[in-house]
């Protein structure tokens, strides 16, 4: 059989994905916070999408005000370049007469100052960090080349928590020294506030705190010194007998230890925290659950007046090619707005959908929570899996219940021994609530709590009692003991 190219005529039907549908998709998979930096960034590239301007930023008819509607007018002018005394003329004041502008040869003149003149934005002053503070200890000290060298290389090596990453040997091989030097060096960091810092762990931590507050050979100090695993265990009983005392006494010194910062460079953390905003807000208001959509925050979008007269015009003197780009940027803002709009009435079907799935939740808490799933919510608005999972990520409801991800709304069904299911989410919340209500001194164990849930119909393995507390951030039993 010859091997040869042809040619063939075939019609087939298949999905494509178009520019627009992947901007679509995008947008619907993203967080408000992505979603506000995606509206500024259309708004940079598009020249016919705009910002539909506030009501204070719109437009007013001086002479529709008069004295007794314009409580304004009995104020007197900031600067001499506003015209008039009505809120319309306010834009034209010069904000520069306000400008704290820096000038070393301040006069009452009102003299400019120089082009290089340092701005007040270059004296505005940041947090500093962990090492940033410890170099700043160290620069009024008198120390030696080497010692400069050695302390330099030891802050550098220090963690977000101000534990030290490096050995001795490391900062010997650094600064070509003696094992003294190198112990010296680590000494004189440690001795830097915060207390604590340069240690290798907690241990060394708490010890360098409590040498520094003289609690040194005292019962705190021995406690951390020989018997931190006890004291990580909370075993009070057996710490009074290793260490020779009433347990009374070993309460006062815990109460000490507990006073300490177990990482002293946390409170140096330059990290930004990025509080949640909920993208829908539920309110109940005379029994009835009402859904809102948060837009604060969001540019309210509109294709641009100006360049929509200029393409309605015949005689602009526009180029075709000037004419085709407005044109092809107008189809993109229409599509870019629609996809925004859909995205905001998606987000609405589906918390209508869980609210109507959740009631007992959004009634009574996450004890009532029901079983739920993707392709429930799916089929009930319409929708693909696909779609109403890109639609509760990383979105967020306020409700009378708080804050939760649309995520958290869809639990694993646990069935019971008569036929019903529980949602895993209840089962969580029953868990926590079991801990929280134990005995100290008797805190339940993992085959406790089963047994306690399968008293109330939910067969749970241990297991599984393990999975959903370690989910829950909840220690073993033998840590929660207080003896």
């Amino acid at each position: 059989m010859a091997l040869e190219l042809r040619q063939n005529l075939k019609l087939a039907q298949k999905l494509v994905m178009t520019p627009q549908l992947r901007q679509a998709i995008r947008l619907l998979q993203l967080g408000r916070l992505e979603l506000t930096e995606a509206l500024h960034a259309e708004l940079e590239q598009n020249p016919m999408l705009e910002e539909v301007p506030s009501l204070l930023e719109q437009p007013v008819n001086p002479e529709a005000l008069n004295a007794e509607e314009n409580p304004y007018q009995a104020e007197t002018a900031f600067t001499d370049r506003v015209k008039g005394d009505d809120p319309a003329t306010v834009a034209e004041i010069n904000w520069n007469d306000y400008v704290n502008s820096f000038d070393s040869d301040l006069s009452f003149s009102r003299e400019t100052p120089p082009a290089d003149a340092p701005s007040q934005f270059d004296f505005i002053s940041t947090t500093p960090d962990l090492t940033a503070y410890l170099q700043w200890q160290l620069t009024h000290l008198d120390l030696t080349e080497q010692d400069i060298l050695l302390t330099t290389f030891i802050v550098c090596n220090l963690n977000e928590h101000g534990f030290l990453e490096a050995t001795i040997e490391d900062i010997r091989a650094y600064g070509q020294c003696t094992a003294e030097e190198a112990e010296g060096a680590l000494r004189l960091v440690q001795s830097l506030e915060p207390a604590g810092v340069g240690a290798m762990d907690i241990r060394e931590s708490l010890l360098l705190q409590l040498d520094r507050l003289d609690y040194y050979d005292t019962l705190p100090y021995q406690i951390v010194d020989q018997h931190m695993p006890l004291l990580e265990t909370q075993n009070y009983a057996k710490l009074a007998r290793e260490v020779g005392t009433t347990q009374k006494k070993i309460l006062e010194a815990i109460a000490v230890i507990q006073e300490l910062t177990p990482y002293p460079g946390n409170e140096f953390s330059n990290r930004q925290i990025n509080y949640v905003i909920p993208d829908v807000y539920v309110y109940k208001i005379d029994g009835e659950f009402v859904i809102q959509l948060n837009d604060e925050g969001l540019p309210q979008l509109q294709l641009s007046e100006e360049y929509l007269k200029l393409l309605k015009q015949r005689s602009t003197g526009l180029s075709a090619e000037s004419k085709s780009y407005l044109r092809e940027n107008k189809r993109n803002a229409e599509w870019f707005i629609k996809s925004i709009d859909q995205r905001q009435k998606t987000i609405y079907k589906v918390m209508e959908s869980l609210l109507k799935f959740q009631r007992d939740f959004f009634e009574s808490g996450p004890a009532a929570m029901k079983p739920l799933i993707l392709r429930d919510v799916a089929e009930d608005i319409g929708m693909h899996e696909s779609t109403i999972s890109r639609v509760t990520t990383n979105k967020y409801v306020h409700c009378p219940q708080g804050i939760y991800e649309l995520k958290y709304f869809f639990s694993t069904a646990v069935s019971t021994p008569d036929g019903d299911t529980v949602a895993a989410e209840a089962i969580k919340t029953r868990i926590r609530q079991l801990i929280n209500s134990e005995n100290p001194a008797k805190p339940l164990s993992d085959n406790k709590i089963s047994e306690l849930l399968s008293k109330e119909n939910i067969t749970v393995a241990r297991r599984t009692v393990a999975k959903y507390r370690d989910q829950l951030k909840i220690l073993p039993v033998k840590y929660r003991r207080q003896r």
